[in-house]
């Protein structure tokens, strides 16, 4: 759906947005210069994943949520967004496509900042750039917390969905041979056994003492039972290499996510925070000259 233009924000709705707060009227009045108002209807995509990132985004009401497709095909809502949040300013920061798409979900007005427009006024006011980088610091901290989630799933649950009848079979044989119940069972057969052939049948037994018959049935029980308890044993194994598997996912996860935080920190240290602090300076000592005249 198309955007509607809507009138501009006022200074209070601007100062709503925790990243201007502290800004004062001169400065919000100057940014509120550079805004460009839409109306949005739930249900609209504002841009999607690979998108130039072409401007910043204010919510000064409704809600939008902020969302990816993961490798597995789903759409995961990384975030939801509402008054006083912002959104965008990754791509209009590194100058690269969007890193995820955001829709909005219910009818939202919004303020749009184009990106030059925006990078021209941090520099005028470095502390913006500062509330900024905390901000993403966060929102990296919440998508770090999400993908962790994602990836952490429940290894009894995972192995389940992988079994086959077989190994159904298997477990249940090695669980029930490992058990008293399994003790009961075969003592009671064989007193059973003893006392058809001693007692019940007499001269006519089909396995009279010392019960030849009784210990071939016993030993082919014996047999077949310890290969099904080495196969329960070795899925046991697959279970532990799973758990190994999943862990190591998680721990990639969370180097990935680190590796970004400290990258975006490196770029901020090495090449914009200089320029914003050099401003900062020469305007002070502009204003430090004037103030002595």
């Amino acid at each position: 759906m198309s955007a509607t233009t809507a009138a501009p924000m006022t200074l209070e709705s601007i100062r709503s947005v925790p990243l201007f707060a502290s800004l004062d009227d001169e400065t919000v009045g100057a940014l509120r210069s550079l805004l460009d108002a839409e109306q949005r209807t739930a249900g609209s995509p504002l841009f999607r994943a690979g998108d130039a990132g072409d401007a910043l985004y204010l919510i000064e009401s409704g809600r939008v949520r902020i969302h990816i497709v993961d490798a597995d095909g789903d759409d995961v809502t990384l975030a939801e967004l509402a008054r006083g949040d912002f959104f965008g300013e990754m791509a209009i920061l590194d100058g690269k496509p969007r890193s995820a798409s955001a829709t909005v979900v219910e009818d939202a007005r919004l303020a749009v900042l184009p990106r030059d427009d925006f990078l021209d006024f941090v520099r005028r006011n470095p502390d913006v750039a500062l509330k900024m980088l905390a901000a993403i610091t966060n929102r990296l901290r919440r998508t770090d917390d999400l993908l962790r989630h994602r990836v952490s799933r429940n290894v009894n649950e995972e192995e389940a969905s992988r079994l086959t009848l077989a190994d159904r079979m298997a477990d249940l044989i090695a669980e029930f041979g490992g058990s008293w119940k399994f003790i009961g069972v075969s003592m009671g057969f064989m007193l059973l056994w003893v006392a058809i052939n001693s007692l019940m049948l007499g001269a006519h037994t089909f396995d009279p003492f010392p019960y030849v018959l009784l210990n071939l049935v016993l030993a082919v029980i014996t047999g077949m039972q310890a290969p099904l308890i080495m196969m329960s044993q070795n899925r046991q194994g697959d279970k532990d290499r799973l758990r190994a598997d999943l862990d190591y996912q998680v721990n990639l996860k969370n180097e990935l996510a680190l590796a970004e935080v400290m990258r975006r920190l490196d770029v901020l240290e090495s090449e914009r925070l200089p320029l914003l602090f050099a401003e900062q300076n020469a305007r002070l000592r502009e204003q430090m000259g004037n103030g002595k005249q």
